[in-house]
């Protein structure tokens, strides 16, 4: 019997002690999940994929819906990283979907997907052929108001963009009381799903990531705890005790949560049918 072996290539994310988990990286073309309540590192651990991408010779394309342009500048630079002058050079376009800067080009008004997606486009065609990364952060905003459409949405930007030689970050954000994602459906589409959790551990905050999926991956199946330090960002350290039941609500209660949120989003009133 014969045993083929496939060469997968992979892109590696930048972060110390995290592609050990994945076979060396994020398989080339993936569109992967990154999902997880607000303060658990989604962002930094974005910021390591792109400036990563940068060393390596990538087109890098990074775009932000939730914070300005200058913010993951800045942020970048706390730990290291020169994105100005990254894309002073032509290897970074960071598209900027909160301010809607009229006189930068580089920017969107409307949080819109089909917009969103074009832009990419666009940059790309400004940074040239050539493998690249992509970085959405998040998409939770788009489908804040209209969450029944996360999952069409999600499946139109990585079936439009998968030709484009993107590897991609999909940033979603989770609501602090419940782990619940704001819209569903990206998890669905997605080829691998990274979740970042946090917790008060005696006292002192401690965040930790574990892969719950990666394609055509021997990927951990342990939790692991992750330290953020200013100028060297993201590490991951050691596997933790702690399983993922030890940090999140008893299920009955985030079930009670869930019915109380869409019920919410859809502005149906207790009692009330539709007609």
């Amino acid at each position: 019997m014969i045993t083929l072996k496939i060469e997968i290539e992979r892109l590696p994310t930048g972060v110390p002690g995290f592609d050990k988990l994945i076979q060396g990286g994020i398989p080339r073309g993936f569109f992967v999940a990154v999902v997880g309540e607000p303060g658990t590192g989604k962002t930094i651990f974005s910021i390591h994929f792109i400036a990563e991408g940068i060393r390596q010779g990538d087109k890098n394309i990074y775009v932000t819906t939730e914070e300005s342009k200058e913010s993951i500048i800045k942020q970048a630079a706390m730990f290291g990283f020169d994105f100005e002058k990254a894309i002073r050079d032509g290897k970074l376009v960071i598209i900027d979907a909160l301010m809607g800067k009229r006189d930068d080009p580089w920017s969107i008004a409307e949080l819109d997907v089909e917009t969103l997606v074009n832009k990419v486009i666009e940059a790309k065609r400004y940074l040239g052929y050539g493998r690249a990364r992509l970085v959405v952060d998040s998409m939770s905003a788009f489908w804040l108001d209209k969450p029944a459409m996360a999952r069409k949405y999600s499946y139109f930007v990585k079936r439009v963009l998968y030709r484009w030689d993107f590897t991609a970050l999909l940033i979603s954000q989770y609501a602090v009381t419940t782990s619940l994602g704001f819209g569903f459906g990206i998890e669905h589409v997605a080829d691998g799903i990274i979740r970042f959790r946090k917790s008060v551990v005696r006292g002192e905050l401690r965040r930790y990531v574990i892969i719950e999926k990666m394609r055509q991956t021997e990927h951990s199946l342990r939790m692991h705890e992750i330290e953020i330090r200013d100028g060297a960002g993201m590490r991951v350290k050691a596997p933790t005790v702690y399983r993922k039941e030890d940090t999140a609500l008893p299920p009955s209660v985030a079930a009670r949560m869930l019915a109380a949120e869409l019920q919410r989003l859809l502005e149906i009133p207790n009692g009330e049918e539709e007609s």
